[in-house]
């Protein structure tokens, strides 16, 4: 099958399989993100699950305006605050590592799922909800700042500052904990 807006496409007309090939390609980076935000496997897989289906529904709103990609990390992102908006923060992850949909981790990923349960995530998981999700998208998810920028409907420029911010709190409660960076 072809690239991504042309399985959207298909997706649109009521294509599953290629609803399934979109899943194939994207399950692994969305549910690293929305393991981020949710806290624990179960949710992040009922949320992935509830992503894919407002995926089915409204692929015929793709409007072409970013990458079928940086779409898909948007409709994940409304799914997983509809279903935790009043929720605490996230849970830190369990000091296992989650079971993943997709192997091809990046070092940046491995090294966040890892840290669940550590000093670093319990200090990721205290910052600001707008922190959370650019920390999220960009070493979670692996998402350059442009695309982080389209999926919050922010500026770059806010991108950079959240994300210099998030990092900055990051390291002070670390070095607060006297951990080393």
């Amino acid at each position: 099958m072809g690239g991504d807006e042309e399985l959207l496409r298909l997706v649109a007309a009521g294509d599953a399989a290629a609803l399934a090939r979109l899943y194939e390609r994207h399950a692994g980076p969305l549910y690293g993100y929305l393991l981020r935000l949710a806290g624990d496997r179960m949710t992040a897989e009922e949320i992935l699950q509830d992503t894919m289906l407002a995926v089915w529904r409204s692929a015929g709103a793709f409007e072409g305006r970013a990458k079928v990609s940086t779409w898909l990390f948007g409709v994940a992102r409304r799914q997983a605050h509809n279903r935790l908006r009043g929720r605490p923060g996230p849970e830190p992850v369990g000091g296992d590592l989650p079971e993943r949909a997709d192997q091809s981790a990046g070092p940046e990923e491995l090294a966040i799922a890892a840290a669940g349960g550590t000093p670093a995530a319990a200090a990721v998981d205290r910052l600001p909800e707008h922190h959370r999700d650019v920390i999220a998208l960009v070493f979670v998810a692996g998402l350059p700042l442009a695309d982080v920028a389209d999926v919050l409907g922010i500026p770059v420029g806010t991108v950079k500052s959240r994300l210099y911010h998030a990092r900055a709190a990051i390291a002070a409660a670390l070095i607060a904990q006297e951990v080393p960076e």
